[in-house]
């Protein structure tokens, strides 16, 4: 898949990796400015047909120059076929959405937006999807507090019974 992307658009791969195992399962790490295009070429080329995000994540790694990896599993059927698609984002750098590419990234990057923080860019309705508004931080880094300021709990208001 590296070459298909890297004919259509060149110095965009920035490395790849994969298994000895599970060859058939890559991870392309591609530049932030080509990943909605690479996106939809692997989604449409006859020899990729990735049509299936089955999942959008980040992992949070504190002391990477860029320690925001945002990580798109995809999945081919026509050619049963896995492949991993990953940017990697400085704190406060939007990454583009692939909203556009795959429908179904509109609630998982609103997933990674709430417990990351990583913002994407051309959203169509980026706010938090499973904390309060409220909450004011995300709990997914790896430099979240498990105890003390940081730690919260969220009480649901009480229900109104019969006769109150």
């Amino acid at each position: 898949m590296r070459e298909l992307v890297e004919r259509e658009y060149a110095g965009a791969v920035l490395e790849q990796t994969a298994y000895k195992d599970l060859a058939s399962e890559a991870t392309l790490v591609v530049r932030m400015d080509a990943l909605v295009q690479a996106g939809a070429l692997l989604r449409d080329h006859p020899s990729a047909r990735f049509r299936l995000l089955s999942d959008l994540t980040a992992v949070h790694y504190p002391g990477d120059e860029r320690p925001f990896h945002v990580v798109y599993h995809l999945y081919s059927f026509d050619h049963n076929r896995r492949l991993r698609l990953k940017v990697k984002a400085r704190d406060g750098e939007q990454v583009p959405s692939v909203v556009p590419v795959w429908g179904g990234a509109n609630w998982m990057e609103r997933e990674v937006y709430d417990l990351f923080g990583v913002s994407f860019k051309g959203h169509p309705d980026l706010r938090r999807i499973l904390l309060p508004e409220d909450w004011g931080s995300h709990p997914l880094r790896k430099d979240y507090p498990l105890e003390g300021r940081g730690e919260r709990v969220y009480t649901k208001p009480r229900r109104k019974e019969f006769g109150d």
